[in-house]
């Protein structure tokens, strides 16, 4: 049995249970439950937000303080739909995980009758011999991405994918992920671009409801193998819809007839880009002038000092897989942005990832990433970016042959792992579009792992 508890957890998780193949059931350790703060529900990303606030002059150090004592009440990943709750609900949209089991709070007793269950589930598996790659098909990692696109989930889904996928020797890749996006409703309105929390989805209902809408609207595959020995619809059979409840909308009528996240391609990322425009009704679009940092806290200084400008694209480069090394999240900065309530009047773009709870006009994944040489890297304070959601573009407004001149006088920025693991990762990590993996995966295979 697999468990994991927060955000690369899950996908390192089921990563683990498909790269070795023995027949497991994954199960989510839980959300943690609301806090309550004035009068209103808020979670770990009201803190970070507030940080900004405060900084702004917006909110005083002692109401900071108070929130940071609310919003954490018990324990449990991270509340909205983030990266761990997102990761969750792949779990049960791929057939890994049991029917339910990923919307229950964490301090929810009843989540122990799951982990009996899940123990017993793998007992049958392993007399039935059914393993992970005999239920994960293709047809499981695009249920995935439209659960992802569905519940306005994780930017995060966009690389962790693609990652599962190579486990098991599927191609499914950020232009994959983007693409089922674009044709699946947002219908769950969750934070942190809506209204409601993971415990809220699982009192709506939980995945069982959102999949058999979705299964209903033909937005998934019902013939998709699950744990539970049964297929996708036959698991939703008895699932009926519920008009007593709020978090989950009919397909009929969704919050966005798209998905929450969008792919963008252009001169400034070939390879692809990622954005959340889960919950935003205007600033999908922005075109303005670079300013450039070299890694994230150069740009959190900036933003805290608010030494930076309406219109603006602040750009933060060398946070990719090899300049990292690794894959930081950007939360601090994006939500000290929104915090100070400047999140509509400038974009941010980067070559790293975000939170799950970033929210904005906030582009990742940029491809190649800048210690590669990529577009991002050979950006000049004042130069012109043009982003726009709605088509999928995004473009650097520099003459290719001023870029050319520039790629000649770049070199890669040098790094602070010379040595040990980090400069290990830093020489076999992959590309972001392809799940910034470090080894061939099932391609690679001379034997499975289970049968040895």
């Amino acid at each position: 049995m697999g468990i994991a508890g927060c955000d690369k957890s899950l996908p390192g998780m089921m990563m683990a249970m498909l790269r070795l193949n023995v027949p497991s059931v994954f199960l989510y350790g839980g959300s943690i439950l609301p806090g309550h703060w004035r009068g209103k529900d808020v979670t770990v990303v009201d803190v970070f937000e507030g940080v900004g606030m405060h900084s702004a002059g917006k909110m005083s150090l002692e109401d900071l303080c108070s929130l940071e004592e609310h919003a954490c009440p018990s324990d449990g990943a991270c509340g909205g739909q983030f990266t761990a709750n997102t990761m969750a609900c792949v779990s049960e949209a791929m057939g890994l995980a049991l029917p339910l089991s990923a919307s229950l709070p964490a301090p929810n007793l009843a989540r122990d009758s799951y982990a009996v269950a899940s123990g017993e589930c793998v007992v049958r598996l392993i007399a039935e011999n059914l393993r992970p790659r005999d239920i994960v098909t293709r047809k499981s990692f695009e249920n995935a991405a439209a659960v992802v696109a569905a519940t306005g989930g994780s930017t995060n889904g966009g690389l962790h994918l693609p990652a599962m996928a190579h486990e098991c020797g599927i191609s499914f890749t950020l232009r994959d992920f983007a693409e089922i996006a674009a044709r699946t409703p947002h219908i769950a309105d969750l934070k942190p671009g809506g209204r409601f929390v993971a415990k809220d989805m699982g009192e709506a209902g939980g995945m069982p409801m959102l999949l058999k809408t979705l299964l209903e609207g033909g937005y998934i595959h019902g013939d998709c193998m699950t744990v539970t020995g049964k297929t996708i619809a036959e698991n939703l059979k008895d699932v009926v819809w519920r008009d007593d409840q709020e978090v989950i909308r009919p397909v009929s009528n969704p919050l966005s007839p798209t998905g929450g996240v969008v792919g963008l391609w252009g001169s400034l990322a070939p390879d692809g880009a990622i954005v959340k425009v889960a919950g935003m009704t205007s600033h999908r679009s922005h075109r303005g002038p670079a300013r450039c940092f070299d890694g994230e806290q150069a740009c959190f200084d900036a933003v805290e000092a608010g030494d930076y400008q309406d219109g603006d694209v602040l750009v933060i480069r060398y946070e990719g897989p090899r300049g990292g090394p690794g894959m930081r999240e950007m939360l601090s900065t994006t939500a000290a942005i929104s915090g100070q309530g400047r999140g509509d009047k400038v974009a941010l773009i980067t070559d790293g990832r975000f939170s799950g709870g970033t929210r904005g006009l906030c582009v990742g994944h940029i491809g190649p990433e800048a210690q590669l040489g990529g577009p991002i890297a050979l950006i000049k304070d004042g130069d012109i970016i043009s982003i726009d959601s709605d088509t999928g573009t995004i473009e650097l407004e520099v003459d290719p042959i001023e870029l050319e001149n520039r790629k000649r006088h770049w070199s890669p920025k040098v790094t602070n792992y010379g040595s040990g693991a980090l400069w290990k990762y830093a020489q076999l990590v992959g590309p972001p579009h392809l799940g910034a993996v470090t080894h061939p995966g099932m391609a690679g295979e001379s034997h499975v792992y289970a049968d040895l």
